[in-house]
């Protein structure tokens, strides 16, 4: 790939699976020659953020550009974007590509007078976010009429899953430009088997402290039979319902038997309980799931989302969300006898080792670009859309 073939990366907050996607997409597309950028929120902070953005900074010539954004739908966007469009436009890239609901709002509006004037192809991956709206509501049909009217700024959509194509398909409707399923991946040293510590407890949950997320019904389920079969767990994370989750935990009786810890890195929570609990409402294809199997770490997960598609041809008995009595079975049944969740789980660790990398992801997001969208084509005179593929 030319040195000049520029890409852009917008997104809003600086956490989670949909940063650390931009993150590993970012330096593997500098690694293979691309000028990289990303522009962020500028709030958020911390040692992890730090280090992670720092390395970002070190791999991406273009830049990382932090500036305020906000969640919600306001007045402060349309200044947000201009400045977005601004520096777009100053760096003279080839792809902009918005990531999630407000980052991909953001490129598409900063990319229209880019398209025209620059050629600039504008791409957007959803990472979920306005997909779990539901019509039904006054913000869904809000965000859902944004997204139809930005579908016509799109040159391309990148789903992460197959759920998260057919779902687009069924809310919004059939994307008007390519589109392409290119799901995430992980790198090759994230592949062992995890150590326990001599304290572990026998549940942990890791991610953000929601209702979506599904922590209480985690909770429920630990309260169920704790007599007969009582099981500890850790609760990894922070977020909006942290304060209501623990007052259930204590209304439950759970107060001896689960630990909020806070934040920290899977890898390290993964050596601090003997099974990963994944007890989402909803999902799109969640980093967990992938550095859960990749550690090779017993999980019990709901069926929603791509986590089907993440457990392949491995029988992994995912279970229905919201359901307390079917979650309560499956720990009941780990705690029980865990040498079946063990079995699985080392063959989901081979499975996904050899089929969801970052190596792959990060060819399969340029091929996507340069074969399908044609993006900077008259800067790759050896490639063509018949031939990048």
């Amino acid at each position: 790939m030319s040195s000049n073939f520029r890409i852009l990366h917008v997104l809003r907050a600086p956490v989670g699976g949909l940063f650390r996607h931009v993150h590993d997409l970012a330096i593997g597309q500098a690694e293979l020659g691309a000028e990289v950028g990303v522009i962020c929120d500028s709030h958020g902070g911390g040692d992890e953020l730090a280090v992670a953005l720092s390395r970002l900074a070190d791999n991406c010539a273009l830049g990382v550009t932090r500036i305020p954004m906000i969640r919600q739908i306001g007045l402060n966007d349309w200044r947000t974007y201009r400045k977005i469009a601004k520096i777009a436009g100053k760096l003279d890239v080839d792809v902009l590509h918005g990531h999630g609901a407000k980052g991909g709002a953001y490129a598409r509006l900063a990319g229209r007078k880019l398209r025209r004037r620059k050629g600039t192809k504008v791409v957007y991956t959803p990472h979920g976010g306005v997909l779990h709206y539901s019509p039904s509501t006054p913000t869904g049909r809000l965000y859902l009429m944004a997204e139809r009217k930005l579908a016509r700024l799109t040159d391309g959509i990148i789903f992460e899953s197959v759920f998260a194509g057919n779902r687009y398909a069924e809310m919004v409707g059939h994307p008007p430009c390519p589109a392409r399923v290119i799901p995430n991946g992980l790198y090759r040293h994230e592949f062992y088997e995890s150590l326990l510590a001599d304290d572990a407890a026998d549940f942990v949950f890791i991610g953000e402290l929601r209702k979506l997320k599904g922590v209480d019904v985690f909770l429920e389920a630990l309260a169920a039979h704790q007599t007969i079969f009582p099981g500890r767990a850790i609760i990894v994370g922070s977020g909006p319902d942290e304060k209501s989750f623990k007052r259930l935990a204590r209304k439950l009786g759970l107060g001896q038997r689960v630990v909020f810890s806070g934040p920290q890195p899977a890898r390290t929570a993964f050596v601090r309980a003997r099974c990963v609990v994944v007890p989402s409402r909803a999902e799109s294809f969640p980093y967990i799931v992938l550095e859960a199997a990749a550690a090779q770490m017993p999980l019990i997960a709901t069926n929603v989302g791509g986590i089907p598609e993440i457990m392949g041809n491995v029988p992994m008995p995912l279970i229905p969300p919201g359901d307390v009595d079917a979650l309560a079975g499956q720990l009941r049944a780990f705690l029980a006898d865990p040498k079946p969740f063990l079995v699985r789980a080392a063959e989901l660790q081979k499975y996904v080792a050899q089929h969801f990398t970052v190596e792959a992801m990060t060819r399969e997001v340029v091929d996507f670009y340069i074969a399908d969208l044609g993006a900077g084509i008259h800067k790759l005179p050896e490639l063509s859309p018949a031939t990048a593929s």
